[in-house]
């Protein structure tokens, strides 16, 4: 397994199917934080559910899909980062992310994204980026600035929640772009 050191004694890691308990008890410190604005099969309650969402992304890990890393500060699960789809033969892919409010503003997401960039386009050749968050969701548009996105658009009214509908940004940033920004 590989570990890669952030800032603040965090490293970014593999979240696997056998970090199941973990992850479960690390959403029971997230769940309401990122429940508005996250997926709704990704914020389980229990073990079991917990497992079933990284047997889902190990199951498109292996066939060269969406991948799940998890943030570890001093040793502890405080949130993720993710391909939330990745596809080689099209050369796109989407990012997503997730913290528990002890971790937000320390840079981890941003920084871990940046080196899941970083291995799309340099290892495995994609293209072209995206970034998906509800408009009202400024730490998550914040990230995708911080990473040197563009916003492309905004698609009304495609984010339910909660009996209402969101407004839904889509960022992007290509290959060429991301390179001239690392140097």
């Amino acid at each position: 397994m590989f570990a890669l050191p952030l800032r603040d004694n965090a490293e970014l890691r593999p979240l696997e199917t056998w970090h199941a308990e973990e992850f479960a008890a690390h959403l029971d410190r997230a769940r309401e934080h990122i429940r508005p604005w996250v997926g709704p099969g990704f914020v389980t309650d229990d073990v079991a559910g917990a497992r079933a969402t990284l047997v889902r992304y190990g199951e498109r890990q292996a066939s060269d899909g969406g991948r799940l890393h998890g943030l570890w500060r001093d040793g502890r699960l405080v949130g993720g980062v993710m391909f939330v789809s990745f596809d080689a033969a099209s050369g796109g892919c989407e990012l997503g992310c997730w913290l528990e409010p002890a971790a937000e503003g320390h840079g981890l997401v941003t920084e871990a994204c940046a080196r899941l960039l970083d291995w799309a386009f340099g290892e495995r050749g994609l293209h072209r980026a995206e970034w998906h968050c509800r408009a009202d969701n400024t730490r998550s548009s914040a990230v995708a600035e911080r990473l040197g996105m563009t916003l492309e658009g905004t698609r009304r009214e495609a984010w339910p929640y909660g009996g209402a509908r969101h407004d839904k940004q889509i960022w992007g940033i290509l290959a060429p772009e991301w390179r001239a920004r690392r140097g």
